[in-house]
């Protein structure tokens, strides 16, 4: 499998990227300029208008053979990610990753989208319909790279639009090999992959010929893309940072919910925005649950992704390290205490942060306030459940968050009360594709996945008569 985007020109130069678990050379991306982002949209809206002719049913046809065609290469494909992103190949990670790319375009493809009757009395007749946009530009991050990739590219190309895809400058050569493979199934020109620099995606962003924007990744970079986008008044999805809590009510059983929680937080070795970043706990049952925590962290091996033992992997990137590393050194100076970990690693190459769980922490310490993005949690200790939902509150994000309770109707209450897009119970960051996904606060805007996703990639219509 090559990793030649399709664009009418060739890139006029490019940039090594480097496997952050060994500081290997993984393979050279293109770095494309605006004048191939121009190439890209043109193509893409001279294809997006019989591709909208298809209707729903091709469409939805040829996302399942891209999904089979992503099933066909799924090996090469995880061994890539692993290469670049740094993430183990089993576990919850890269090959689960290559397998949740067919597993959302297949539903995208299979989720029904009817036409909605608002009103029929006799009188009058009025039907909504959502119509393509035109071409949508896809902006993806680095750490979930091809998998948030096919979040944003299936339910577009379903409702009948064009893609233009720009990946992280970390994550290229994943992103394109992934296009290239859905590009099986499709006609030439839908969909490309434009991978340059900050200028490219700045120029996506306000481009006249994209109507819709999705973005996953920060905040701050969301914020830009708001204003970017003003002047053409573009539609925009956009699921920002989050720093998600967690909660435990004192009548859940440490050890029964340990590995759960030590998944909600460490997946993807903590770089996942709807990732469990601070754990609340009850004083009940404050030590029983960071002790039994300890256990299951001690026993998750982590190393190079290649390596089919290890289900935890390296931080992707030298400035992710540093952010880890210096939040974890605050906390230890605060006088917080470290029950695993908080030492960086210096006897082996790559950005290995070990697995970190620091106690008796303060809810105003940065380890808390800021999104970490990484392999270290917080385990701060509450007394009542007017606390507890107020310190859950008290950040201006809420992507997510959780309840974690034997007592269902108990969880649920507490549920309620929390200011985020999706609140788990007794789990944690288990997205669904067909349950809609999106933040609250300055988590960003709008849904992904279900019939209100693929809604979201359309222009509302009513037909009125």
């Amino acid at each position: 499998m090559n990793t030649t985007p399709v664009l009418t020109q060739d890139a006029v130069s490019t940039r090594t990227i480097f496997n952050p678990a060994t500081g290997e050379p993984v393979g050279e991306a293109p770095v494309h300029t605006v004048t191939d982002l121009q190439h890209a949209v043109d193509n893409a809206l001279a294809a997006q208008p019989a591709w909208a002719a298809l209707g729903h049913e091709a469409r939805s046809a040829a996302l399942l053979k891209a999904a089979d065609a992503i099933e066909a290469h799924a090996e090469e494909l995880a061994q890539l990610l692993s290469r670049e992103q740094g993430k183990p190949l089993n576990g919850p990670n890269a090959r689960f990753e290559v397998g949740a790319c067919a597993a959302w375009l297949r539903a995208a493809a299979g989720t029904p989208l009817k036409t909605e009757t608002l009103v029929d009395d006799g009188e009058t007749r009025a039907e909504l319909h959502y119509r393509p946009i035109g071409v949508v530009g896809a902006i993806g991050p680095w750490n979930w790279p091809m998998m948030i990739t096919v979040w944003q590219v299936a339910p577009a190309l379903r409702m009948g639009n064009a893609v233009v895809v720009k990946p992280s400058e970390y994550t290229p050569l994943s992103v394109i090999s992934l296009v290239e493979t859905i590009n099986e199934a499709l006609p030439g020109g839908l969909l490309a992959v434009v991978s340059g620099g900050r200028d490219v995606g700045e120029a996506l962003a306000s481009h006249p010929g994209i109507g819709k924007v999705m973005f996953t990744g920060s905040t701050a970079t969301g914020k830009a893309i708001i204003k970017s986008s003003a002047d053409t008044v573009k539609r925009l999805t956009l699921e920002l940072g989050g720093n998600d809590a967690g909660i435990v009510l004192p009548d859940a059983d440490p050890k029964a919910i340990a590995e759960g929680l030590f998944w909600g937080a460490f997946i993807n070795t903590g770089q996942t925005c709807a990732a469990l970043k601070r754990l609340y706990v009850h004083e009940d049952i404050y030590d029983a649950v960071c002790e039994e925590l300890t256990t299951v962290a001690k026993a998750m091996p982590m190393g190079n992704g290649l390596d089919e033992n290890n289900v935890l992997g390296p931080l992707q990137n030298k400035a992710q390290y540093d952010i880890v590393a210096n939040l974890v050194e605050t906390a230890k100076e605060s006088g917080a205490r470290v029950l695993v970990g908080g030492n960086p690693i210096t006897d082996q190459p790559g950005y290995f942060y070990p697995t970190t769980l620091v106690a008796d922490i303060d809810n105003d310490n940065p380890l808390v306030t800021e999104e970490q993005f990484g392999p270290a949690l917080p385990i701060i200790r509450y007394s009542t459940i007017d606390e507890v939902v107020e310190k859950a509150n008290a950040l201006d994000v809420g992507l997510g968050a959780s309840v974690w309770s034997s007592d269902l109707a108990a969880a649920r209450k507490v549920a309620a009360r929390i200011q985020a897009g999706t609140v788990w119970i007794n789990k944690h960051g288990a997205v669904d594709p067909r349950i809609p996904f999106g933040g609250a606060k300055q988590s960003g805007y709008g849904l992904e996945f279900g019939a209100e996703g693929l809604k979201a990639l359309g222009v509302p219509q009513v037909i009125n008569g």
